[in-house]
C-alpha cells in the first residue's frame, strides 16, 4: 500500500463547468413549479441563460391564465427561478427576467367547443 502524504491544492484540482443549456432546463422547469395554474393549452416556459463565472442572468418567456394577477406570478417565478439555479446549480442569479408571451383567457377553450 501506498500511502497519502499530501493534499492536492484546491485550485490544482480544476473546476466543474455547467453549461449554459443545463442552467435554462433548471430555470424553465422551476418557473413551471411557480406558475399557479398554467393554461391547459399554454405552451411550456422557456428560458436563456448566460452564464459568467459564478453568476447566471436568466430570461424567461411563458404563457399565462387570465385574468390572474400578472405580477404576482412573475414575482414568485423570479423567486423560484432564483432559487433552483442557486441550489442545484451553485450560481448566483443576479437578474431573471420574465417575459409574458401570450395570455389565455378562461373559458376560451369551452367557448369553442359549443
Amino acid at each position: 500500500m501506498t500511502a497519502v502524504t499530501g493534499r492536492v491544492a484546491a485550485a490544482m484540482r480544476g473546476e466543474t463547468r455547467i453549461a449554459d443549456r443545463v442552467v435554462a432546463k433548471i430555470a424553465a422547469q422551476a418557473a413551471k413549479e411557480a406558475i399557479d395554474e398554467p393554461p391547459a393549452d399554454g405552451a411550456s416556459p422557456r428560458a436563456t441563460v448566460t452564464v459568467h463565472r459564478d453568476a447566471a442572468r436568466v430570461r424567461v418567456s411563458l404563457e399565462l391564465g387570465y385574468p390572474s394577477d400578472v405580477g404576482r406570478q412573475c414575482g414568485a417565478v423570479r423567486r423560484r427561478v432564483a432559487q433552483r439555479v442557486k441550489a442545484l446549480a451553485g450560481m448566483e442569479v443576479p437578474e431573471v427576467a420574465v417575459q409574458v408571451e401570450r395570455l389565455h383567457p378562461a373559458g376560451a377553450a369551452q367557448g369553442r367547443i359549443r
